[in-house]
């Protein structure tokens, strides 16, 4: 099974976070190469290197990166894995969660960071007002694409995604929330809301990280930003 379908479209959102003016990036789960297509447009200097467990999609990104890494994350040896090192920016667009152990991944690239090297990650919030809803009512199924994704291994909320980095070596430097304006929200609020003031939560918290379908993340190595 694929990881996900092949995207043609970069997300902007994300690539907002990334750094202008970097030497080398590296994409983890470059797909078609769009996210490449779109940073290069602005900073043509730069060397994109991509990695793409799919060897469709590779194919289909060697021809807007510079140069594209058939691999999993995961498995990639020593040598295989320092070679992509000095990078200054690490991107992973939708893709932490599909990883089993993705602390592992994180620390992994922190130990041959350079200090002025950043991570930028889109991450789906399994906290988000529609997933509590379907959980509530026993309706939590996996789907092709999306929140449910089947292929998704790891759920994260905002408070996880800032453990996730923290304990991984890092400090978030930048973190917001996707919304989309979608007219079931507003009666599923006031459940999220109830909800946390039943169980002696805080309700505005609640309210407010319910409201993004995904978290953008900018994270620097702990010791820059300490």
């Amino acid at each position: 099974m694929k990881n996900t379908a092949m995207h043609e479209q970069p997300n902007l959102a994300l690539l907002g976070l990334v750094p202008p003016g970097l030497a080398r990036v590296v994409e983890v789960g470059c797909s078609s190469g769009a996210l490449a297509v779109a940073f290069l447009g602005s900073n043509p200097g730069c060397e994109y290197i991509g990695i793409e467990v799919e060897p469709e999609y590779a194919a289909a990104a060697e021809e807007h990166c510079s140069e594209v890494v058939v691999a999993d994350i995961e498995k990639m040896d020593d040598h295989a894995f320092e070679i992509l090192f000095p990078t200054d920016c690490w991107i992973f667009g939708d893709v932490l969660e599909h990883l089993y152990d993705p602390w592992r991944v994180l620390r992994r690239i922190r130990a041959s960071m350079p200090q002025s090297g950043s991570v930028v990650a889109c991450i789906p919030n399994a906290q988000h007002w529609s997933f509590q809803a379907r959980l509530n009512a026993g309706r939590l199924r996996y789907e092709d694409a999306g929140l449910f994704d089947r292929t998704h291994i790891r759920w994260f909320t905002r408070a996880t995604i800032v453990e996730l980095f923290e304990t991984s070596g890092y400090a978030i430097e930048e973190i917001g929330g996707v919304v989309y304006d979608d007219p079931h929200a507003r009666p599923e609020m006031a459940g999220v809301r109830a909800f946390a003031e039943a169980t002696g939560g805080d309700a505005q918290a609640a309210e407010r990280d319910a409201a993004p379908l995904q978290w953008l993340v900018r994270a620097r190595p702990a010791s820059l930003l300490a």
